[in-house]
């Protein structure tokens, strides 16, 4: 066939004329995403488990979801680094597959355009499950990146979008999965056995001359995906290796120096904290419970046993520090002052900030039970900075960031 006689339309057999395509190179990418993509939904619903959704409504921001908000038990306290190495394996996996994606995407790009769009019921079946794939990682994964990056660009909050997306592209990928894993695992034996690869609609009949191997496109999708671990993974870390985290907003330096030179997410001029109601002689935290309210002063406070414990700070965008040194009082002590002697209840807990999500939280009672658990009015021996919640925060062994509320203004034991 002449050149001006080449196909011209993507639905054309023809029209795509790499010689890399085909069903070998295709199920190799398919294996790795089959395993890292499984490992992102457990941990994402293990995301979801740690706001314990089920607690409160001001700790789910998923409405609606029916059966699919499905919680199997309460987000334990320990160990106090679970939320950090669960959520940290998430978002640095997610970023470190987008190569693979991408590359699986070019490599089966010939069957979205592919003519008649439905031979049978059976293949009915796979062109649904491959756009809605198609279209649920696309979603998934960008939503994701934009999340990490910081750029709220999407419609409606990331919460449900990224929850709903989940499910959507999960099933889609389990449909695909079980329709393409016999062809997966055939290719794969042929591979291994040294047979000549099967021929099918990935492979172009009408190939351009090669300028790399299937092997050295391997290669090159793995490299990419090395390289975006590389620039990204420094940020659940602390120290020098924070410094190669340069394509994440939390990588870098760290903001300022001293004890309270570690990393943070929201600062006090962003949640619009005066620093007339956090002075000394103005704010007062107000405890309420079984026996009636108090109200504390942070002179109060500070009369109170003090306690300390090393909790690191983990965030749903994946980011997290190093061990910090908290001193405080026990939420538990707290909700003795107001009744709760021995077993202590539930809490919600309210910040001094006005808008935005999670300026209410509400803690499990097994979280406000552990001794960790704590209203901290220190950090690594000096007092709490405005950014990190002055007069007082809270910080519990392993939950998320958010969960850990800054610039506190009331806690509220038991029902409420």
């Amino acid at each position: 066939m002449r050149d001006n006689d080449a196909p011209r339309l993507p639905s054309s057999p023809g029209f795509w004329r790499s010689p890399l395509r085909g069903p070998r190179f295709t199920s190799v990418l398919g294996l790795v995403l089959l395993v890292g993509i499984t490992v992102l939904f457990v941990t994402g619903l293990l995301s979801y488990a740690a706001y314990n959704p089920d607690l409160s409504p001001v700790n789910d921001m998923t409405p609606g979801k029916g059966i699919l908000g499905f919680y199997l038990f309460a987000w334990p306290t320990d160990p106090y680094w679970l939320y950090r190495l669960t959520q940290g394996v998430h978002v640095t996996l997610g970023l470190t597959l987008v190569p693979v994606l991408l590359a699986k995407l070019w490599s089966v790009v010939p069957r979205l355009f592919a003519l008649p769009p439905a031979r049978s019921l059976a293949h009915a079946l796979e062109r649904i499950s491959l756009l809605l794939l198609v279209g649920g990682a696309l979603f998934q994964f960008v939503t994701g990146v934009l999340n990490v990056q910081l750029d709220y660009v999407f419609p409606g909050s990331f919460y449900p979008l990224h929850f709903y997306g989940a499910w959507v592209f999960f099933a889609a990928f389990v449909a695909h999965v079980a329709l393409k894993a016999p062809i997966v695992v055939r290719n794969v034996r042929r591979m291994r056995g040294g047979a000549a690869e099967e021929k099918n609609d990935l492979v172009s009949p009408r190939p351009d001359p090669p300028t790399v191997s299937r092997r050295g496109a391997l290669w090159l999708v793995g490299g990419g995906s090395l390289l975006l671990f590389g620039t990204n993974v420094g940020r659940s870390f602390d120290g020098p290796l924070r410094a190669t985290a340069v394509l994440s907003p939390h990588g870098g330096a760290e903001p300022g120096g001293g004890p309270n030179g570690f990393q943070i997410n929201k600062t006090a001029a962003y949640a619009g904290i005066d620093a007339a109601e956090t002075a000394d002689e103005t704010w007062r935290l107000v405890v309420t419970g079984r026996s009636g309210t108090v109200r504390l002063g942070r002179a109060d406070l500070l009369r109170l046993p003090l306690h300390s414990a090393a909790l690191p700070i983990a965030c749903v965008e994946g980011w997290s520090t190093s061990d910090q040194w908290w001193r405080g009082v026990r939420l538990r002590d707290l909700a003795a002052l107001v009744g709760h002697e021995g077993e202590p209840p539930d809490v919600l807990v309210e910040s001094l900030q006005r808008r935005g999500a999670f300026r209410h939280a509400a803690l499990r009672a097994n979280q406000v039970a552990d001794p960790r658990s704590l209203l901290a009015l220190y950090v690594n021996g000096e007092v709490l900075s405005p950014d990190h919640g002055h007069p007082a925060r809270v910080i519990v062994p392993a939950a998320p960031g958010v969960l850990n509320t800054k610039w506190v203004a009331r806690m509220t034991f038991g029902d409420r």
